[in-house]
C-alpha cells in the first residue's frame, strides 16, 4: 500500500512515534519501530481501523503529556528556597544536639572514673599481695629442695636426685628475674655449686665403672640412675661423658691398627670390622646396658670408629703403590658390606646414624666409603681399557677407505648361515649395554657420587666412538653408477649386502639411541641428588640418529644406481621425433621393477617403521628429481614428446602413490607428491600447447604457471624446442600481454629449475665430503617442490647459483632434519 493512500492523520502519528523511537530515552530503550506498527496493524484488514488507532494514539500522547506536567510542577515545589532554608536550620539544631551529647558522655566518664578510683587501687594491691606470696612460697620451696639436695648429694642417692634436681632448676627458672634479692641469689649460687658438686661425682663414678675397678664394686644400676641425674644436668655433659667412653673403648683399637703396623693394612682390613663387632656385642652386654637408649652410645661408637678408620683407609690408599683395580674394589666391597651391614642392625641409614651423633651446626661426617672417592678413578679407568679392548675388533682397519667393518661383515655371514633366526642388531651393540649395565651397577653400590659421574663420561666416550667408528664409518663407500663395473644384465643394478649392512645399521643406531635414553635415567636414578643434572647423553643419542641418516643416504644412493640405467635412457630418447602417442615408455617399466626390488628387499630388514616412511619420503623426493633433470637433459620435447612424457609421469605418478604401501603411506607423503607431480604436469601442458596462435600459447602459461617471469617463458621455449626465429617473436608478444597482467607473480616453481643439470652419479667421495654434499645438491637442483621437510622456495626469482641454495646444500642434513620430524611425531 502506498503512503498516499494512508490518511494524513495517521502518517503523521506514523512519524511521531517514529522519531520518539530514535530519541536515546529510557522509555524507549529496546523497543523497535517496526514492531510497534506491526503490533498496531497485524493485517491489510487492519489499516480499516485507522481512525480508532489514531485515536488511542492521541489518548496516550495525552496522558505522557499530563505526567511530564505533573513532574514539572513538583521539581518547582521542591526547589523552593523557603523550603531549602528550613532543612538547613533543622540540619544545624541536629549537629548541636550531636555536641551536646558528646559534653554530657565525657562529663559522666569523668564521675565514673572518680567513683571506681579507690577500687582500682584495692584490685592493685590485692595482685601485688597475690604475687608476692607467691613468689615466697616459692622461694620457700626452693631453700627447703636446695636443703634436701645437699643431703641427697652427700648419700650418692642418685634416683632421689634426678627428681629433686629438676624440680630445683624448674623453681630456679622463677627467680630470674629477682637477682637482685640477696636471699635469690644466694640461693643461685649454692645450686651451682651443688650441679659442679654433684658433676665431679658421677665424673669419678663413671671413670670407676668405665675402667671396671673390682676394688670400689661400682654397680650398674648406681650408674643407670646416675645417667638419670646426667639427662638433668644437660645435654653438654652427657656428651663429654659419652665421648669419654667412646675414646676409651677405641683405644685399644687405635693401638693394635696402627697404619705402620701389619694389621692395619689394606689386606686386613676385615679384620677392623670383625675386631669392632666383637667390641660392639661386648658393650650391648656389659656397659652398655647401663646407657638410656636416648643417647645412642652405639651409635656414637659406630661414628668415632668410622672416623678413625676413614682417616687410616685415606692415608692407605694414598701410599698404596701400586693400586690394583682388585685391591680397590675388594677393600670398598668389604666396607660397604660393613656400611649394608650396621644400616640392617639399627634399621637406619648409614649417613643418618653418623649425622645424629653431632650437633645440627655442624657438617655431618662422611662415611667409610668416602675415603675411596678419590681413588675411583683406577676402577673408572679400568671401565675404560674394558671397552677399549671390547670395541677392537670392531674397530679394526679404521680409516681404511672401503675396507667394511668387521663386525658388520660377521654379521652379515652370519645371517647367511642361519636364515632361521636372522640378526636384527649388531651383537656388539647389546654387548656394549649389557657392559654398561654391569659396571652401573656395580659402581653405584660403591659410590654415588663423583665416581659414578666420571663412569659416565666414559660411557659418553664409548657411545660416541661406537657411533662414529663402528656405525658410520661401516657404510663403505658406494662408486658411482657410471665409473662402477657393470653386472651383467639380469643381476640387479644395487648392492643387497650394502642394504642389509645400512638396515642392520639403521636397527642398531635406534636400539642404542633407545637404550642410551634407558641408560641416562638409571644413572640419574642411582647418583647423588646435587649431580643429576650433570647427567646428559643427548649428544650421544644425536650421533646416533645421524648415523641413521647417513645410513638411509647409503638407501638413497643404491636406489639411484639402480635407476640410473632407466633414466640415462629417458634423458637420451629423442622425443622431438616421435610422431603419436603410445603406451607407456619402455624406460618407465625399468624404472618400476627396479625401484619394486629395492623396496622390496629393503621392507623387511629395517625394523622401525618410521624410519622407513622417511626413506619412502626420500626416496619419492630423489625420484621425481631425476625424472626433471632427465627430462630437462632430453630436449627439445615437441608437443608429441610432452604427451608423451605425461603419460609416462602419470604411471611413475601412480607406483610412488603405492611405493610405501598401505600401512606407511602418510598425509604429508601424498601431499608432497601431487604437489611435486602437479608441477611437472603443468610445465608439460605447457610445451603440448601448440605456439599458434601466440596469445593462446601465452595464456595458456599465465593460467598453468603463474608468473610474468621472462626468463621462466625461455625454459619453456628451451624446453619445447622452438626455434630462435620464433622465440623473438613469442618473448615480444609475452612481455606486451603480461605487461598488462598485473596478478601475476614475478617467479614460480620454473625459477629453482636448473636448465643444465650435472652428473650427480659421476662425483665420487665418502659420505661426509663436500664432492657427495655438492652432488646431493645437484641433484635436486631441479626438484620443482621442495622435499617435505625442506624450506620452501623463495619468493623472488633467483640466478643460478642462488636456485643451488635454495634447495638442501646438504643431502645428510636433508635427511636428518626429516628423521628428527619423524621421531618426534611417530613413537618407536
Amino acid at each position: 500500500m502506498q503512503n498516499d493512500e494512508l490518511p494524513t492523520e495517521v502518517l503523521i502519528a506514523v512519524q511521531r512515534v517514529l522519531e520518539q523511537q530514535s530519541l536515546p530515552s529510557v522509555a524507549g530503550a529496546g523497543l523497535s519501530a517496526t514492531d510497534k506498527l506491526n503490533s498496531l496493524f497485524p493485517n491489510e484488514a487492519s489499516l480499516a481501523h485507522t481512525e480508532a488507532v489514531q485515536a488511542r494514539l492521541q489518548q496516550s500522547q495525552m496522558e505522557i503529556q499530563q505526567e511530564i506536567d505533573s513532574l514539572r510542577d513538583q521539581l518547582k515545589r521542591n526547589q523552593d528556597s523557603d523550603r531549602m532554608q528550613i532543612i538547613q536550620e533543622m540540619i544545624s539544631e541536629l549537629l548541636g544536639q550531636m555536641s551536646r551529647i558528646r559534653e554530657k558522655a565525657t562529663e559522666s566518664e569523668a564521675v565514673v572514673r572518680s567513683i571506681t578510683k579507690d577500687i582500682q587501687v584495692l584490685d592493685l594491691a590485692k595482685k601485688n599481695l597475690v604475687s608476692s606470696m607467691t613468689t615466697l612460697k616459692r622461694l620457700q620451696m626452693l631453700i627447703n629442695a636446695l636443703a634436701q639436695l645437699e643431703d641427697l648429694v652427700s648419700e650418692s642417692k642418685y634416683h632421689e636426685i634426678s627428681q629433686t634436681l629438676a624440680a630445683v632448676r624448674q623453681l630456679a627458672s622463677t627467680f630470674t628475674s629477682y637477682m637482685s634479692v640477696p636471699r635469690v641469689l644466694q640461693a643461685w649460687k649454692q645450686i651451682q655449686e651443688l650441679q659442679t658438686k654433684l658433676r665431679s661425682i658421677i665424673d669419678k663414678d663413671f671413670d670407676t665403672f668405665y675402667l671396671q675397678d673390682s676394688s670400689k664394686g661400682m654397680k650398674p644400676a648406681v650408674i643407670a640412675d646416675a645417667c638419670l641425674v646426667v639427662d638433668v644436668l644437660g645435654e653438654d655433659f652427657r656428651s663429654l661423658l659419652v665421648d669419654r667412653y667412646v675414646a676409651l673403648e677405641l683405644k685399644e683399637y687405635r693401638r693394635i691398627f696402627r697404619t705402620s703396623d701389619e694389621a692395619g693394612q689394606l689386606d686386613n682390613i676385615s679384620r677392623r670390622f670383625s675386631w669392632f663387632r666383637r667390641l660392639l656385642q661386648s658393650h650391648e652386654l656389659e656397659q652398655g646396658r647401663v646407657f638410656p637408649s636416648e643417647w645412642r652410645v652405639g651409635w656414637h661408637l659406630l661414628a668415632k670408629f668410622t672416623e678413625i678408620t676413614r682417616d687410616d683407609i685415606t692415608t692407605l690408599l694414598s701410599t698404596a703403590k701400586p693400586l690394583t683395580v682388585k685391591m680397590l674394589l675388594d677393600n670398598l666391597q668389604i666396607v660397604a658390606e660393613f656400611e649394608t651391614s650396621m644400616s640392617k642392625k639399627w634399621a637406619t641409614p648409614y649417613q643418618d646414624m653418623l649425622s645424629a651423633t653431632v650437633n645440627s651446626n655442624s657438617r655431618p661426617p662422611k662415611p667409610l666409603t668416602h675415603a675411596f672417592d678419590p681413588h675411583m678413578g683406577v676402577f673408572v679407568d679400568a671401565q675404560d681399557r674394558a671397552l677399549s679392548d671390547m670395541l677392537a675388533p670392531h674397530r679394526k682397519n679404521k680409516g681404511l677407505k672401503g675396507t667394511p667393518r668387521q663386525s658388520l661383515d660377521t654379521v652379515d655371514a652370519g645371517e647367511d648361515e642361519s636364515d632361521s633366526s636372522p640378526v636384527v642388531v649388531l651383537p656388539s651393540s647389546t654387548e656394549l649395554f649389557y657392559f654398561y649395565a654391569q659396571s652401573l651397577e656395580q659402581c653405584a653400590k660403591l659410590s654415588r657420587g663423583s665416581p659414578l659421574l666420571d663412569l659416565c663420561n666414559v660411557h659418553k666416550k664409548w657411545l660416541r666412538i661406537y657411533a662414529e667408528d663402528v656405525l658410520s664409518t661401516g657404510l663403505k663407500q658406494r662408486p658411482s653408477p657410471i665409473t662402477a663395473p657393470r653386472k651383467s644384465v639380469d643381476s640387479t643394478r644395487f648392492d643387497l649386502a650394502e642394504l642389509k649392512q645400512t638396515a642392520m645399521i639403521i636397527n642398531t643406531a635406534d636400539y642404542c639411541q633407545t637404550t642410551a635414553s634407558e641408560l641416562e635415567d638409571k644413572i640419574r636414578s642411582h647418583i647423588n641428588e646435587e649431580l643429576k643434572e650433570k647427567v646428559s647423553l643427548q649428544e650421544e643419542r644425536d650421533l646416533f640418529l645421524s648415523a641413521i641418516s647417513a645410513a638411509i643416504v647409503v638407501q638413497l644412493r643404491e636406489l639411484e644406481t639402480a635407476c640410473e640405467p632407466a633414466f640415462n635412457t629417458m634423458s637420451r630418447s629423442v622425443w622431438s621425433n616421435l610422431n603419436h602417442v603410445s603406451g607407456p615408455s619402455p624406460y618407465t617399466g625399468e624404472l618400476v621393477r627396479t625401484t619394486e626390488q629395492v623396496v622390496e628387499a629393503l621392507k623387511p630388514m629395517v625394523e622401525q617403521k618410521k624410519y622407513l616412511r622417511n626413506f619412502f619420503d626420500k626416496a619419492c623426493s630423489l625420484i621425481v628429481a631425476k625424472f626433471t633433470n632427465s627430462l630437462v637433459k632430453s630436449r627439445p620435447l615437441k608437443e608429441i614428446g610432452a604427451e608423451q612424457l605425461l603419460i609416462d609421469l602419470q604411471l611413475v605418478k601412480a607406483y610412488l602413490s603405492k611405493l610405501p604401501g598401505d600401512s606407511l603411506v602418510t598425509s604429508s607423503y601424498t601431499r608432497s607428491l601431487s604437489k611435486s607431480t602437479s608441477r611437472l604436469e603443468s610445465l608439460l601442458k605447457v610445451i603440448v600447447t601448440p605456439v599458434d596462435p601466440p596469445e593462446g600459447f601465452i595464456l595458456n602459461y599465465t593460467l598453468l604457471i603463474g608468473d610474468a617471469s621472462f626468463s621462466n617463458f625461455q625454459k619453456i621455449l628451451d624446453l619445447k624446442g622452438t626455434p630462435k626465429a620464433e622465440q623473438n617473436h613469442l618473448l615480444d608478444s609475452f612481455v606486451t600481454i603480461t605487461s598488462t597482467k598485473d596478478e601475476l607473480q614475478g617467479t614460480s616453481f620454473l625459477s629453482s629449475l636448473d636448465m643444465d643439470p650435472p652428473n650427480v652419479t659421476q662425483l665420487g667421495g665418502t659420505l661426509t665430503s663436500p664432492a657427495i654434499m655438492s652432488a646431493t645438491e645437484s641433484i635436486f637442483s631441479g626438484l620443482v617442490s621442495p622435499p617435505i621437510s625442506g624450506p620452501p622456495t623463495g619468493s623472488t626469482e633467483p640466478t643460478r647459483n642462488d636456485q643451488r641454495r635454495e634447495v638442501f646444500s646438504d643431502f645428510k642434513r636433508f635427511v636428518s632434519f626429516g628423521l628428527r620430524r619423524d621421531s618426534s611425531q611417530i613413537p618407536p
